[in-house]
């Protein structure tokens, strides 16, 4: 028969707490090469921190995990709370260039010519009126057309020599045929042409008193270079437009510049700088002309 020995119940929780602390060592152990195997040896990483082990061995076994270390990140944080750097270049201001014309910027060998100016910025934002257009640039077009059409003019209209010898014959007709004064149909030329015969402007309009091509045949002229076709052509039509305006001499000499309709558009000179220019101007002649021909 068989003796059984009685094992008391502590010695065996006891081998047994024993066998579960032998197990937690050799999972912590696993854990630690793994965490050090992944953590890898690249020194500008934020290094892991590995929980630290303390034993107690007073009657049963207890496994202490201390908190991970806290490091101090070395990332910049970035924020408003910086000063931000003025701009301390001096810039020049802007300014506008302005246009300025020869005594002779419009007349050539060959007449009159209708003037082209093209008004555009530059990329400094800068004024430019130049004769050449630009490439790059949005643009405006100012047109002069006549001989004191230019608004800008430094002319001294109550100056101006006065030609009263020209194309007498041929005005002297024309006034009468048409009922008009000889002085304010020479005063008409004056501005138009300067009395160049042949002046023909860009736009086709032609001779001593600048007609369109349009009006030219409405007009009965079958050559408007030639003097005496152009001066009765063109003193019918100042007739028909004096008419037109019941006598009104502005009005009239408004709409040979800018046409009749936008003279009735506007109910009175039309608000063109050039147009107003060339009323105020062929007013001042025909005065002159009239104090002329009065003397003669």
């Amino acid at each position: 028969m068989t003796q059984t020995t009685n094992v008391p119940i502590y010695l065996r929780v006891n081998k047994l707490c024993t066998l579960v602390q032998l197990l937690c060592f050799a999972l912590l152990a696993c854990c630690q090469f793994a965490l050090a195997a992944g953590s890898g040896t690249d020194a500008s990483s934020k290094s892991i921190s590995k929980p630290k082990l303390s034993l107690s061995q007073q009657g049963k076994t207890a496994i202490k995990l201390s908190p991970p270390e806290q490091h101090q990140s070395d990332s910049v944080v970035l924020n408003n709370d910086y000063p931000l750097e003025q701009d301390t270049s001096v810039k020049a201001p802007k300014r506008s260039i302005k246009a300025s014309y020869s005594e002779n910027g419009i007349l050539n060998d060959i007449g009159v010519e209708k003037r082209r100016v093209y008004q555009y910025q530059n990329a400094d934002g800068i004024t430019v009126f130049s004769d050449k257009s630009p490439q790059h640039n949005d643009y405006q077009v100012l047109l002069y057309e006549c001989f004191a059409c230019r608004p800008e003019s430094t002319i001294d209209w109550y100056k101006i020599p006065l030609n009263t010898a020209d194309y007498k014959h041929f005005v002297n007709n024309a006034a009468r045929q048409h009922k008009l004064d000889a002085a304010l149909i020479r005063a008409v030329i004056h501005a138009e042409s300067a009395f160049k015969e042949k002046a023909v402007s860009r736009v086709g309009a032609k001779g001593l008193m600048q007609l369109m091509p349009v009006t030219a045949k409405e007009m009965g002229v079958l050559d408007s270079l030639n003097a005496a076709d152009n001066i009765n052509g063109g003193s019918r039509y100042l007739a028909k437009l004096l008419k037109q305006f019941k006598g009104d001499l502005e009005l009239a000499c408004a709409a040979y510049n800018a046409g009749p309709s936008n003279v009735l558009k506007h109910n009175g000179v039309p608000p063109f700088p050039e147009t107003q220019a060339y009323v105020k101007r062929v007013q001042i002649l025909y005065k002159r002309y009239q104090k002329a021909h009065r003397a003669s």
